[in-house]
């Protein structure tokens, strides 16, 4: 018998050879990627989402293309005018255009809810990870203080703290992250708590490595697939709350064009009865630009979950 004749593999032990040759190359997670990618897009809802949220961000950031009026100049020879060739969706109170109003408010709303979402979401995954993996005195500290603050309806809280701190945005943005750090932080130390015991963890603790280098660069990757979800969600939560305290003047000061203090005008039952161009349009921009980060959201969370890949 010939010693060095090939042994002949098994269509399974090929199988396997293909899968680690794959895995190798690093092919097999670019392929979990574009299956998330497919079923994100095969989302129609997230699809129409992506499109409304592009067209609505890009038309705010290119306002001054758009349109040719200053959202702040007061014009009173042009007090309430309807909507028409000159101005496409009238005049407010004062004669500021509303379209121009609308878009260059959308620069600042887009701004306060993305960014106070993405600042406590960074806030919440660095406080849960490091606390969850530590565990001891840091998570019981800390998991008491998110409870201080989960244990109070969220706007009541930011009505409290906008009556201490005042009006502006910086202050609205603190106080929107220090309101929102909270569900996202609970939410990894959830997640966390289970990575932690996975056998990786213990080979990479028995080969002694750091404590911030197991949390943050092995664990939380993969806890981030709901932290994108839930920055989507609170994005949507945090434009209309600016928009409810805007529309009660606790908001960011009047002078600054937001969709909530061009909301603010319909205060004035006149306003609401008699020019509706003044308050229509913007809830309709508010309701669809928080209607398509939900949808994102939601396509996020079908295209992330394991369970529902097919």
């Amino acid at each position: 018998m010939n010693q060095h004749a090939p042994v002949r593999k098994s269509r399974l032990d090929r199988s396997f050879d293909r899968i680690r040759a794959l895995e190798e190359a690093g092919a097999l997670s670019s392929r979990v990627h574009n299956r998330s990618l497919r079923k994100f897009l095969s989302n129609p809802l997230a699809s129409a989402g992506v499109i409304m949220f592009l067209i609505i961000l890009l038309t705010a950031i290119f306002a001054p293309l758009i349109v040719p009026y200053d959202p702040l100049k007061i014009d009173l020879r042009a007090l309430l005018q309807p909507p028409s060739a000159e101005h496409w969706l009238g005049t407010d109170k004062v004669g500021r255009d509303v379209f121009a109003r609308i878009l260059y408010g959308g620069r600042i709303s887009i701004f306060i809810g993305l960014g106070s979402a993405v600042a406590a979401g960074v806030l919440g995954v660095a406080i849960g990870c490091i606390s969850a993996y530590k565990r001891g005195w840091l998570d019981a500290v800390v998991l008491r203080v998110s409870e201080v603050f989960i244990a109070f309806p969220q706007i009541i809280l930011v009505l409290l703290l906008v009556s201490i701190l005042g009006q502006s945005l910086i202050n609205l943005l603190l106080i929107f992250i220090a309101t929102g750090w909270a569900p996202m932080y609970r939410m990894v130390r959830a997640r966390v708590l289970s990575l932690r015991e996975e056998e990786y963890v213990q080979a990479l603790e028995a080969f002694g490595i750091s404590t911030p280098v197991i949390a943050y660069k092995h664990i939380l990757p993969n806890a981030l697939g709901p932290v994108t979800v839930q920055i989507t969600l609170s994005t949507a939560a945090f434009i209309l709350a600016e928009a409810g305290l805007s529309f009660l003047g606790l908001g960011v000061p009047l002078q600054i064009p937001t969709w909530g203090n061009i909301l603010n005008a319909a205060n004035d039952m006149r306003i609401l009865e008699q020019n509706w161009w003044i308050w229509l349009p913007v809830g309709l921009v508010i309701s669809a630009f928080v209607l398509a980060v939900n949808f994102i959201g939601d396509g996020l969370r079908d295209s992330s979950d394991p369970t529902q890949q097919g």
